[in-house]
């Protein structure tokens, strides 16, 4: 008898998408000892000691319940007011604040709510971008349409870059500023030609804006702040970047309450809540978390200026980025893919960072390199990688320092 072929299977299309550039990657350099890692997005801070302690006083009380679908009320109202008091937007607690498992849940959350799949609706994304863009956006039934940004104009996205992508199948634009991976921020011009696109194609904007703290070159302009624009924004934030707490996990969008009470219907039947102790943390970090925060973010400035001046140094252009704490040198005059440049990067001189092209396609010819990292291994990584590039020939000293 025939044997039939099983049924105990992934699904095709998961089958078919490809693992994260980061993850998969970095899997390797977990694995050898005496590496520099510039690459995971993590702040190498711990949690500032008030915030820990919020959580740990919930814990020894046994606040340890769940709290609304939406999150906790107290949070929500500090997050309306630090937002109108920051960027003067404001959103009512109660219906247009929810409380996500991070930024990648929020967008999740919002890509499924708007999205018609039969549809076969569009989201432009700019490129390069955060690795889980396209996925979510095709996990929702969506279609990710890639709109290029370039070194040559520090990867500014712009309307006109926009609407030569627009189509009638076009629902949205996804924009994170500033940018995962390059550093690129957008001004209140560029960010107003942006809306203006929105409104004429009458299209949702999906705002991530996670790293806004982190801005040092450009005053961050919140995009849902601009005439218009707040009843047709999502607007995602957190607090992982700012205030170190990438694994509590904790977020939260703000949007219209249509939109919000789409996304909470989903989550509610998904991940229910956010855990009630990283929201007490959350809560702590927006009433006394802003002198850590702005320590860390001088900090950040320092070692950027350290990284970019060390890059220009050894030959390879890069622009200064504006926020964020990653850096996208070039690498094009090398000859080699940027998986090839990462991988033996990695292993002749243990320095890991993140091939470019693992960002969209236009990342290709770069590498992202994350200066959230001590000086030392900053520098560190530096010296081994002049030893690397004058090994294989391609070793410069005519690139011009920055102050």
């Amino acid at each position: 008898m025939e044997r039939k072929e099983s049924n105990v299977r992934p699904a095709d299309h998961i089958v078919a998408m490809p693992p994260s550039g980061i993850r998969k990657f970095f899997d390797v350099a977990s694995q050898m000892e005496g590496v520099i890692s510039l690459g995971v997005g993590e702040p190498d801070y711990s949690t500032p000691w008030t915030i820990r302690e919020a959580a740990i006083w919930a814990i020894e009380r046994g606040i340890t319940n769940y709290t609304s679908n939406h999150g906790m009320l107290e949070l929500r109202y500090a997050i309306a007011h630090h937002l109108e008091t920051k960027y003067g937007v404001a959103y009512r607690a109660e219906d247009e604040c929810l409380i996500t498992v991070g930024v990648s849940e929020g967008l999740d959350l919002a890509l499924r709510a708007i999205l018609n799949p039969h549809r076969g609706e569009e989201v432009l994304i700019p490129e390069p971008c955060y690795v889980s863009y396209k996925p979510c956006t095709e996990l929702a039934g969506g279609v990710a349409v890639p709109v290029h940004t370039s070194a040559e104009n520090g990867f500014h996205i712009t309307a006109e870059d926009l609407r030569k992508r627009i189509t009638p199948r076009t629902r949205a634009i996804l924009l994170n500023y500033p940018n995962n991976p390059t550093g690129a921020s957008l001004t209140r011009p560029e960010l107003e030609g942006i809306a203006h696109l929105a409104e004429e194609f009458d299209l949702i904007v999906l705002s991530d804006e996670i790293y806004g703290r982190l801005s040092y070159e450009i005053d961050h302009t919140c995009f849902s702040s601009l005439p218009g624009m707040r009843e047709r924004t999502i607007l995602f934030n957190g607090f992982s970047k700012a205030y170190a707490m990438t694994g509590w996990r904790i977020a939260y969008a703000c949007g219209p309450e249509p939109l919000i009470s789409a996304m909470v219907k989903i989550h509610q039947y998904t991940m229910l809540c956010a855990p009630i102790m990283a929201q007490y943390a959350a809560y702590e970090a927006l009433q006394h978390g802003e002198a850590e925060s702005d320590l860390m973010v001088e900090s950040y400035s320092q070692r950027r200026r350290l990284i970019v001046n060390g890059f220009r140094r050894l030959g390879l252009s890069c622009h200064m980025p504006e926020g964020a704490f990653y850096t996208f040198p070039s690498i094009r005059h090398t000859g080699m893919t940027s998986i090839e440049f990462c991988e033996r990067l990695l292993y002749e001189e243990k320095v890991a960072v993140v091939p470019g092209n693992a960002f969209g396609a236009c990342g290709e010819g770069h590498f992202r390199a994350s200066y959230a990292a001590s000086l030392e291994a900053i520098e560190e990584a530096l010296e081994r990688m002049e030893r690397f590039l004058d090994r294989i020939g391609a070793l410069k000293h005519d690139v011009e320092a920055v102050a």
